[in-house]
């Protein structure tokens, strides 16, 4: 008996130490397969250069190759499951946000789109990046009547959700060179684009004017652009220039991303007025309409007009109807409401998105939604809210305004906008034209 003891026992013995063998011999494998790695992965964009042909790999790919892996692992997951893990008020903490704000030109979106642009150093904000699609493809004969536009707005729109700004690139003019360029539009009005560690020196002479939230930087190093936003872990993308929702429906449904659409609305009457100030040239016809008191329905820009306003509401149609791939993601929001009550529906449109709404977007709501008529220009984020909403009233004639509520009657009721009676209506701010409403 004590020999089979014995036994047993060195077994046991001999069992314990080929276990730890094992684990040394594991963890050297490990630390030289480390070292190998390191020795193989550039460390800074400009580490590229030192790479073989055979092995080198273009620098966007290289920096969405970590992201995608974690986000492929995130997609497997349900979001549901994603609920269960948030903390603190339900807020959506372990999800990546990616926020696509759309709307309409004159309908206030700047001013909004600085509500999450202000959020803080984790929020990727871009500023109408498909004005550069719209640009080069609207005036070739390719587009085949513009029917390849919105294909180009989804793909683009998905690669810079994944920060991946080559989409992008193909439709900068003058073209980037090595991913730097100095044309993309409005760069300025991303607070992303004009930290210090996105800032390239200025190099030449023509861009020792260009400034960047108050800090001169060189042209934009796109490589540097996609290394800050891979940083981030909310991304959010204004524009007024997509259209057709359906193009966008795989966007939506794509599983690396968490895409939620709000799309802001504004009186048709409102935006028509702000046009006319702001694009005095191209807006001559309705002036003259204006002068004459006659306008006339068969008219190109008063189909035009008709038009944007049917998509407008087949757009917010569809949104509300919430479909199965619109579901929970989707909110319309009335530039009147915001300007009556900005932190409200600030918090509001944060609490959708899942993000939290941070004091330095609170500050600045505050600080602009109080400013004074003398502060603000027309292209201003700058704004004393409650007055802007009814400014249009006082510089629009009865007559246009009229010729608004015909083309655009249904649009107007279903966001809830009053139709005036005659002059002394429309100019009576005592009477308001917005009904109370609540959409879902």
């Amino acid at each position: 008996m004590k020999i089979k003891y014995a036994i047993v026992f060195i077994f046991i013995v001999a069992l314990v130490i080929i276990e730890k063998e094992s684990n040394i011999l594991s963890r050297v494998s490990d630390t030289m397969m480390q070292r190998q790695t390191a020795q193989q992965t550039p460390q800074s964009p400009l580490d590229y250069g030192k790479r073989t042909r055979k092995t080198a790999r273009p620098p966007f790919k290289m920096l969405l190759s970590n992201v995608n892996a974690t986000k492929e692992r995130d997609s497997n997951q349900t979001e549901e499951q994603h609920k269960e893990e948030a903390e603190d008020g339900g807020l959506l903490k372990t999800i990546a946000s990616y926020i696509l704000l759309m709307a309409t030109t004159r309908s206030g979106s700047s001013f909004v789109g600085e509500f999450f642009n202000q959020h803080g150093e984790n929020t990727f904000y871009l500023f109408e990046p498909l004005w550069h699609v719209e640009h080069m493809l609207s005036a070739t004969a390719e587009t085949n009547n513009g029917s390849l536009i919105p294909a180009n707005y989804r793909d683009v729109l998905r690669g810079l959700f994944l920060c991946d700004f080559s989409p992008l690139e193909k439709f900068i003019s003058p073209p980037p060179q090595n991913h730097v360029t100095p044309s993309l539009f409005r760069r300025e009005s991303s607070s992303s684009l004009c930290e210090e560690k996105v800032c390239t020196p200025v190099i030449k002479e023509i861009f020792e004017r260009y400034r960047c939230k108050n800090r001169r930087c060189g042209p934009l190093n796109l490589t540097l652009a996609s290394q800050s936003c891979l940083s981030k872990h909310h991304h959010a993308i204004k524009t007024v220039r997509v259209h057709q929702w359906e193009t966008l429906r795989p966007l939506v449904e794509d599983p690396r991303l968490n895409v939620k659409i709000i799309q802001l609305v504004r009186d048709p009457r409102a935006i028509l007025a702000s046009r006319m100030v702001a694009f005095s040239s191209k807006y001559k016809t309705w002036k003259a309409f204006m002068q004459s008191g006659r306008v006339p329905e068969n008219d190109d820009e008063v189909k035009r007009l008709q038009g944007n306003c049917e998509n407008i509401r087949w757009s917010a149609e569809l949104g509300l109807s919430q479909p199965g791939w619109l579901r929970r993601r989707y909110m319309l929001v009335r530039y009147e409401d915001i300007a009556r009550y900005p932190m409200q529906k600030a918090e509001e449109m944060y609490r959708f998105t899942g993000i939290p709404f941070s004091a330095q977007a609170r500050e600045w709501i505050l600080k602009n939604t109080q400013t004074t008529e003398g502060d603000s220009g027309i292209y201003s984020t700058q704004k004393n809210s409650s007055e802007q909403a009814e400014k249009w009233r006082f510089s629009i004639h009865f007559t246009l305004a009229q010729m608004v509520q015909r083309l655009c009657g249904p649009t107007m009721k279903l966001f809830g906008y009053k139709f005036v009676d005659d002059a002394k209506m429309l100019l009576n701010k005592s009477i308001s034209l917005l009904e109370d409403k609540t959409f879902h």
